[in-house]
């Protein structure tokens, strides 16, 4: 593993009446980050929200922007995520057909700069574009809809992911969303995941600041005294 673990609460679970109380309430308990989910209803079977809210949630949020595109075309939004407040922008490599040219735009615009893998796509395709990332993600959901169970797969999937970006020379982390919970933490965790996102783990609770707090619990393998 590479470094402290890192918690990315996704406001794709959030109340979006309550946001800003949400936010709060993770970076209260916790957070490292904020995860956001774009979804175009073309790359993906869902619609969510675009740079306006990013913006909205800079204002309120402060911890860093973790912006997860999973649309179609990403290079024709990439600086208006990053003017909206943006710090980490991903972007998935079956959606890029030139994905080199999209990490160098993301890093030349000043934010962090990630390649998504869905299920079916093997670690190999990170191969030869490894050197230029600053992270990945690995879904171990099929992307789209909070609230799904996790692929068992994934953890294997994990390893090799590990195993690719050290053969090419990188140490980057590896940041993984979709059905995390305290009982898939500690798995994904011991297979080399650094970065977690956790919807419905913690914002489907009725306290998302506790909720937040047992996660990190259960990755360290601490008890929490944080009162229920």
């Amino acid at each position: 593993m590479n470094g402290p673990v890192q918690l990315a609460p996704s406001i794709l679970a959030a109340d979006f009446s309550a946001l800003g109380e949400q936010i709060a309430a993770v970076e209260r308990g916790g957070a490292d980050l904020i995860h956001v989910d774009v979804m175009d209803g073309h790359f993906v079977p869902n619609i969510t929200i675009g740079p306006p809210v990013v913006r909205a949630i800079r204002r309120v949020a402060s911890r860093p922007l973790d912006v997860h595109l999973m649309i179609e075309e990403p290079d024709r939004y990439i600086e208006a995520f990053v003017d909206a407040g943006a710090d980490m922008i991903s972007v998935h490599v079956e959606a890029v057909p030139h994905l080199h040219r999209t990490i160098c735009l993301i890093k030349k615009l000043g934010a962090r700069a990630g390649a998504v893998l869905n299920p079916s796509t093997p670690a190999i395709t990170l191969q030869d574009i490894a050197g230029e990332l600053d992270y990945v993600l690995v879904m171990s959901v099929n992307p789209g809809f909070s609230g799904q169970g996790f692929i068992p797969h994934t953890v294997e999937k994990l390893r090799r992911v590990r195993t690719t970006l050290t053969e090419a020379g990188s140490s980057v982390p590896i940041e993984v969303d979709g059905g995390i919970d305290e009982e898939t933490a500690p798995r994904v965790v011991a297979a080399g995941a650094n970065i977690l996102v956790a919807g419905q783990a913690i914002f489907g609770t009725a306290d998302p600041e506790r909720a937040t707090r047992m996660l990190r619990a259960a990755i360290t393998g601490t008890p929490t005294t944080h009162p229920a």
